[in-house]
């Protein structure tokens, strides 16, 4: 993916963010802040990017974003149960009234059976509405090729719940 395909992904997403008045946080764990990266690449995005956590240890995801130890331990990092977690703690702990969050295993070790390599599991939640999940299998591919693609499924989230 070049950089003209992420910064139009990111213009998309804060469009729609911008269109209806709402501030965005990231919560990232696989890509590391490459979402808020996208995002604040671009100029004037200040506007409706209000703050971006890079949970890649659980205890930043439970200290940061306050997702229960327990429900880490149950689950595992990541899953579903965590990314809505992680989407949810970034709306409680910001200004932000819809946020993105993405969990996975980028590779090219860490993955087993159940979890694969190239699984990322992704929230999106708005404030007083809804939560949306999104679970991607990339494969194994290479790492920056599971980080990039999770960043760009992460801006299309971001753009396709702020439109509703």
């Amino acid at each position: 993916m070049t950089d003209t395909d992420f910064d139009q992904l990111a213009i998309a997403a804060l469009q729609a963010c911008r269109s209806q008045g709402l501030m965005l946080a990231t919560a990232e764990s696989c890509t590391g802040g490459l979402v808020a990266g996208a995002l604040t690449a671009i100029s004037g995005s200040s506007d409706v990017v209000e703050r971006g956590f890079v949970t890649y240890s659980n205890e930043a995801k439970s200290g940061m974003l306050g997702v229960p130890p327990a429900l880490i331990e149950a689950h595992g990092a990541v899953s579903e149960p965590v990314a809505r977690a992680m989407a949810e703690g970034a709306l409680v702990h910001s200004r932000a009234d819809i946020a993105v969050s993405v969990t996975g295993i980028a590779g090219p070790g860490g993955g087993s059976v159940a979890k694969p390599v190239g699984l990322v599991h992704f929230a999106c939640a708005r404030k007083g509405g809804a939560i949306v999940h999104l679970e991607r299998r990339y494969g194994t591919i290479a790492r920056a090729a599971v980080r990039e693609a999770a960043v760009r499924d992460a801006l299309g989230l971001i753009a396709q719940l702020a439109a509703r």
